[in-house]
């Protein structure tokens, strides 16, 4: 089935067309969905177009236009289909959010007409980190809420590893913090998955950036990709 995979640029989406790709979905396209003139703090658009050259697949930017949002995804999703042939949307969606009682973007493909695939759905947080370390992705904090992490700018640039997942159960078990930052707690970048050609390298120079209750990394030249030999 041709697919197109919801794209960000962090673990999640970078997970969910890992498992995909094993479940024989042919994959043709990245898709992020965009207000007009995004400009987005955890997943710098450099990033995520880094990202897509070292995946080698085509990456498309649709714009979402308030007040009707739900019409404005259906359009987008109308696009991938006609434009593009696409029949199925893959997202890295792991629960509903907040007060939410059903999936948006269930709901949008069914209104279209597209088949959706969530292969994270309501899998254990902690068994889809310990996936992302099995696997060997190497994947970064890129934004962190301030309320959730006593030293926000510690955690910035920090990789996921044992000793991460360690601290995010302890942060889950003392302030209820979302082991996979379903809440969003935290952000990341995505600079390495097996299925990438080359490693994405995070400039040396970087500040952090703090508004809103949120530290974020803030890149201060594009990335730049090393080719694995």
């Amino acid at each position: 089935m041709r697919s197109a995979v919801s794209w960000t640029g962090g673990k999640d989406c970078a997970m969910a067309l890992y498992e995909a790709k094993a479940a024989g979905h042919d994959i043709a396209l990245l898709v992020t969905f965009a207000p007009e003139n995004p400009s987005f703090r955890a997943h710098p658009i450099p990033l995520m177009e880094a990202q897509a050259a070292a995946i080698g697949l085509p990456h498309l930017f649709l714009t979402i236009r308030p007040p009707d949002y739900n019409g404005s995804y259906e359009a987008a999703l109308r696009h991938l289909q006609n434009d593009h042939g696409i029949a199925c949307l893959i997202t890295g969606d792991i629960d509903l959010i907040g007060a939410s009682t059903s999936n948006f973007m269930n709901e949008r493909c069914a209104g279209v007409g597209m088949a959706i695939f969530t292969p994270l759905w309501q899998r254990p947080r902690e068994a889809l980190i310990q996936l992302v370390l099995e696997r060997d992705f190497h994947v970064v904090f890129s934004c962190v809420k301030e309320a959730s992490f006593n030293d926000a700018a510690a955690w910035l640039g920090r990789r996921i590893t044992r000793d991460a997942l360690d601290d995010l159960c302890v942060l889950h078990a003392s302030h209820g913090v979302d082991v996979c930052g379903e809440n969003g707690e935290y952000h990341t970048m995505v600079l390495y998955a097996p299925y990438f050609s080359s490693r994405v390298l995070l400039p040396s120079s970087w500040s952090i950036e703090s508004k809103d209750g949120l530290s974020c990394l803030r890149l201060e030249a594009a990335p730049t990709l090393q080719t694995l030999l």
